[in-house]
């Protein structure tokens, strides 16, 4: 067995420096574990950007809609598989997947922040969207604002205000896309 967690102690080639304790070698697979609960925790649509083997996709997959005593049983199970992946490679992957996802949500915050202060009646913020959106049209803006307070006096469901949020967040597509 040619494997970094297992030692044959007969091996000539045995060197003292590549010898990981029974500590380490547990610490490292526990690790792997907790990667593969974060790869259960994913979306399949994220899965398939990591690009994961077939062997390894099918172990997440079937271990998704599991709970409990059978879930823990096949993180076990995926850890056990990772060992043989280039996890490192997954690890780098999943890491690129979360930062794009904070970056939506950062962009999300943002848009939710300007349509509660235009809400509000902060002008200033106008400004800061006409000189971020190049195609946003004002007029429609400000008659959402004025539709959406009207909501909020009369004690309506807040349509405009969730279409102010909607356009804002088709002007955001617009400039990244």
């Amino acid at each position: 067995m040619n494997n970094k967690y297992y030692s044959d102690e007969n091996n000539e080639e045995w060197n003292d420096d590549e010898f990981k304790s029974k500590s380490e070698v547990k610490r490292e697979l526990l690790e792997l574990k907790d990667l593969g609960r974060e790869l259960i925790d994913l979306p399949v649509k994220d899965l398939d950007k990591l690009n994961l083997t077939e062997r390894l996709m099918d172990a997440v997959l079937k271990a998704q809609p599991m709970t409990h005593g059978a879930l823990k049983r096949e993180i076990g199970r995926v850890g056990k598989i990772m060992v043989e992946e280039d996890y490192e490679q997954i690890q780098q992957n999943l890491k690129k997947i979360k930062q794009a996802h904070n970056g939506e949500v950062k962009q999300f915050h943002q848009l939710e922040q300007w349509r509660d202060e235009l809400l509000a009646g902060d002008k200033e913020v106008m400004n800061v969207l006409v000189g971020t959106f190049e195609d946003l049209d004002i007029q429609y803006v400000r008659q959402l604002i004025r539709n959406a307070q009207k909501e909020v006096k009369q004690e309506k469901t807040p349509k405009s205000a969730r279409l102010l949020f909607k356009y804002l967040q088709e002007q955001q597509a617009n400039l990244t896309g």
